[in-house]
């Protein structure tokens, strides 16, 4: 069987791809182009209402391109409005998120009966991935309001400690150097556990394991990232990548206690000041939401006071959707398409600069990293993607100086 996987949304989605890639491939698949796979694989997000527009049309064009193709459709949208992706052509089955684990399972059975090739391992380079992201919680408890994922992924499940540590064994033993530890509500890892633990305990858990590789933290909450947490990071000797994303959303007090969010502006401040002040290297991302119902001027420039001497580095601005059945879809106050567009843009052009400050900051340092793609492409600890001459094969630990800023970064390798 030649098999296609289309992911989009989170790193969540990206790790459940990759997990059913190891598994279509242990049974024997073959991974293809989707225009000439037979059976094609669409993990669908639905954050925003673009996210759903998004795989419909990917669908209709698969169907289009490969009309021999067998598409199966899961992921949250899938969870969500299971009847009309399964009236799009050559949908033979969608499956919901309860069930994503089986998936592979089931195409093996179908495709394979045990017939098929030996199966092949995961390795770097599958799929184009060089790290590995694993998911190693899923679920959430919160109530934010403008959120639909809690209702297409349920409650918070994390996996037991020691079965990440095995997982984690494995996949160095496979060839992978860096892991990323990703999860719909991250640092709320170990709270569901017959015994609790949390995610700082994790992370320790880690720190100590007999294994050569580097993990990178995915998206946290801020009222998970607590002072241990950051100190761990900050003083792992390179363990952890020196590498957060902390969505604020807001900058405005009133606007987070609408969207449900537990802290403040001054919480938030206090948090990635004290990342910037133990780690001045480091990189902090954040999620942003223009256009939230009863955004005012007023609040929407609260956003502007803050961020451009903030010590973020890179803004990720998602423009309001209403999801049907999140608190916010009922709320009064909607801000207008236009207007919510126009924020939107202002606040990625905020982010811009706070890249390229970063990006300028950062011009003659030497970061250790790992090369991407064809080697020519090295992704450095704290998160700059930098561009050196051929000659270095993908997957390759490398020190590299950051000698020039333009469109992108360029650099030279050091001993």
């Amino acid at each position: 069987m030649k098999y296609s996987i289309v992911t989009f949304g989170c790193r969540v989605n990206q790790a459940d791809s990759l997990r059913i890639e190891e598994q279509l491939r242990a049974g024997g698949g073959a991974a293809s182009a989707a225009a000439d796979a037979d059976v094609v694989v669409v993990n669908t997000c639905s954050v925003t209402a673009t996210a759903d527009q998004g795989a419909r049309q990917t669908i209709r064009r698969i169907a289009r391109d490969n009309p021999a193709s067998r598409i199966i459709v899961t992921g949250c949208y899938a969870t969500r409005c299971e009847e009309d992706l399964a009236a799009l052509p050559n949908v033979v089955k969608v499956i919901r998120n309860r069930d994503k684990e089986r998936l592979a399972d089931v195409l093996v059975e179908r495709s394979m009966s045990g017939d098929g090739p030996c199966g092949a391992p995961i390795e770097p380079g599958i799929g184009g991935r060089t790290a590995f992201s694993l998911r190693v919680q899923t679920g959430c408890d919160e109530p934010c309001a403008y959120c639909i994922i809690p209702s297409t992924r349920g409650s918070g499940q994390s996996l037991p400690l020691h079965h990440v540590l095995q997982e984690v064994t494995r996949i160095a033993e496979s060839g992978f150097r860096e892991i990323i530890l990703t999860g719909v509500h991250l640092g709320s890892y170990g709270r569901d556990l017959p015994t609790p633990v949390g995610f700082v305990d994790l992370l320790r858990a880690l720190e100590r394991i007999n294994a050569d590789v580097v993990f990178r933290v995915s998206s946290l909450e801020p009222m998970d990232c607590s002072p241990a947490i950051v100190d761990l990071i900050g003083r792992s000797g390179g363990r952890f990548a020196p590498h957060f994303h902390l969505p604020l959303q807001h900058a405005s007090d009133r606007m987070l206690s609408l969207m449900r969010r537990p802290y403040t502006l001054d919480y938030y401040r206090r948090l990635v000041d004290s990342i910037r002040d133990l780690m001045p290297h480091a990189s902090i991302g954040s999620d942003l939401i223009a256009g939230f119902p009863g955004e005012s001027e007023q609040d929407f420039h609260a956003n502007l006071d803050y961020l451009p001497d903030s010590p973020l580095t890179h803004l990720h601005v998602f423009p309001y959707s209403d999801r049907p059945g999140t608190a916010a879809s009922g709320m009064r106050g909607k801000v207008g398409g236009a207007v919510t567009r126009e924020r939107g843009m202002n606040l990625r052009a905020v982010g811009h600069e706070l890249t390229r400050r970063f990006h300028t900051a950062q011009l003659g340092t030497v970061r250790p990293g790992l090369t991407l793609e064809d080697g020519t492409l090295v992704v450095t600890d704290n998160y700059l993607k930098v561009r050196i001459p051929a000659g270095v094969p993908r997957n390759e630990r490398v020190r590299v100086k950051v000698s020039a800023v333009g469109s992108g970064l360029t650099g030279e390798l050091v001993a």
